[in-house]
């Protein structure tokens, strides 16, 4: 009979996982915090054109400062990508850990954004000519709620990683 190479495979993922946990977690959170990123950027800067990534000169450094955003977007995402290939060549890619640090970077972003970027350094507004209270709160709301609940699931896995 052929050997079952299924134990042999899921007996090497599970001590890859504990292994590679941190790259897993480290994956997960800069291609959150990437994607986000450009997804924001094309959403709100190109597409719904609410705002520039800086907003405090004229309009062509304002899209000048967009695109520098959506490069440096990109390549903390592909730094992500490229981490993660490499886990899923060793067989160590966890998935519920790695959503989760993803979710974590999404509101790590997010909060970044709201809070350092728009309120304390000013480049930008998230919406010009409405009352921004709204707009602010549903931000940095959605920022937390991703952030907690990726934080939820990377406790969720050193749990499952002790008990095994």
């Amino acid at each position: 009979m052929a050997a079952n190479s299924d134990k042999t495979i899921s007996y090497g993922n599970m001590r890859n996982r504990a292994v590679f946990a941190v790259r897993n977690f480290w994956s997960g959170i800069l291609f959150g915090i990437g994607i986000t990123a450009f997804g924001i950027g094309t959403v709100f800067h190109q597409l719904l054109q609410w705002h520039h990534y800086y907003d405090l000169s004229d309009e062509a450094s304002g899209i000048f400062s967009d695109g520098i955003f959506n490069l440096v977007a990109w390549i903390v995402t592909f730094s992500g990508l490229f981490l993660l290939s490499g886990l899923r060549k060793r067989k160590a890619f966890w998935p519920k850990r790695w959503g989760g640090a993803a979710l974590m970077g999404s509101g790590i972003y997010i909060l970044f954004d709201g809070l350092v970027i728009q309120k304390l350094l000013g480049l930008h507004q998230i919406r010009y000519g409405y009352e921004i209270l709204p707009y602010d709160l549903t931000w940095n709301i959605s920022g937390a709620i991703f952030f907690f609940t990726g934080l939820f699931m990377v406790f969720q896995t050193k749990k499952e990683n002790h008990r095994k």
